[in-house]
């Protein structure tokens, strides 16, 4: 998968919430991306404007 078998103790655990760490941001992004270029519409759809 990810080869990360071969660490062990702390060094696994500090690889894994980083990988977490990562996965948070690059979703807090794309989902403030996708919030700004369709909000506006989402909105008045369900608004029925």
């Amino acid at each position: 998968m990810l080869g990360l078998e071969g660490l062990s103790g702390n060094m696994l655990a500090a690889t894994l919430i980083g990988l977490v760490l990562v996965e948070a941001i690059v979703l807090y992004v794309g989902y403030g991306i996708l919030e700004s270029a369709l909000g506006k519409r989402v909105t008045d759809l369900i608004r029925g404007i």
